[in-house]
């Protein structure tokens, strides 16, 4: 059996920009110095007229990025999840979300996977933070694919975007053919007793998961949800109806994302039995990437033994 590639979301981003880069010579990237990580420097080779290094001054890069889409050009801003979205959270929310200004937040290194760099850089909030954003679009690709897809679909969307990606490579799920959509989630497997709504790195483990629970007779649903707001409703209401049981993964706080979308989607519309699986109320700590997902519970094992949960609530 041939191993499983590995490619880390954040690479997507850059072969998304290089890809709109070819064919749309309004698209300009921005970077606070750390074009190296985020992968922006393969952009910057390509293109590099149209790359500009703001500097350790993340407020600053998203006041410059207002300036250039108000000008008309397509930006995307890119530094690490916790200083787009906690360092500049005032200015995102002032010059970008008030004015719904089209700028993309390119964030990488987002969650615990973010390992060495320990419990300051591990951002679990910025999904919280970035939906109370009026306006504002969140997605979360689960791989390289889904990634530069995202990417490229972004690029078309009037408002604001934040992309979320990581640093640590992660399993390709999808193969060039697979087709993006904003605000749509994709059902990867069909089940009957639960359903298991990933995004992200989860997605693969949601998938794991699933095998698991099958050998022991337990028939779960996954669903691939990229995009966290908005939210794809539909899809979530006609599983919560049709399993009657639901978990939620994400490498985030259980707090403020996927899961809170979800229940308070379902609370309202289709109350149903539901268990969270992400970082608890909790910071994180330096380590190893791998050893973290399974020291925070955001590993198959703990996908399954919340769905067995949420299924004896029915």
């Amino acid at each position: 059996m041939s191993e499983v590639k590995k490619i880390a979301t954040r690479q997507g981003y850059a072969d998304g920009l290089i890809e709109l880069g070819k064919i749309n010579k309004d698209v300009v990237v921005l970077d606070a110095d750390l074009a190296a990580a985020t992968q922006t420097a393969q952009f910057k080779k390509a293109y590099p007229d149209r790359f500009f290094n703001c500097g350790i001054a993340e407020q600053n890069m998203i006041g410059v990025a207002a300036g250039l889409a108000a000008a008309g050009k397509n930006v995307f801003a890119s530094s690490f999840s916790m200083f787009a979205a906690g360092r500049a959270f005032e200015q995102v929310r002032n010059t970008l979300g008030y004015t719904h200004l089209p700028v993309k937040i390119g964030a990488t290194h987002a969650g615990i996977s973010v390992g060495e760099d320990g419990a300051t850089h591990q951002c679990n909030e910025d999904i919280a933070i970035m939906r109370t954003i009026p306006g504002m679009t969140i997605i979360n690709p689960a791989d390289t694919v889904e990634a530069k897809a995202a990417v490229i679909a972004a690029a078309e969307i009037d408002g604001p975007v934040y992309l979320r990606f990581g640093r640590l490579a992660v399993p390709v799920i999808f193969d060039g053919d697979y087709k993006f959509e904003v605000g749509k989630g994709v059902t990867l497997v069909e089940g009957n007793d639960v359903t298991i709504i990933a995004t992200g790195l989860m997605v693969e483990r949601a998938l794991a998961a699933a095998e698991q629970l099958k050998e022991e007779g337990v028939s779960a649903r996954v669903i691939n949800m990229a995009t966290i707001k908005p939210l794809d409703s539909q899809l979530v209401i006609k599983a919560a109806k049709e399993t009657g049981a639901i978990v939620t993964a994400e490498e985030h706080s259980v707090i403020g994302g996927l899961g809170s979308a979800v229940s308070e989607l379902l609370s309202e519309e289709c109350p149903t039995p539901i268990k969270k699986v992400g970082v608890e109320d909790v910071f994180g700590m330096s380590g190893p990437a791998t050893e973290l997902l399974d020291i925070f519970g955001l590993n198959a094992e703990n996908i399954c033994k919340k769905a067995k949960e949420a299924i004896l609530m029915k």
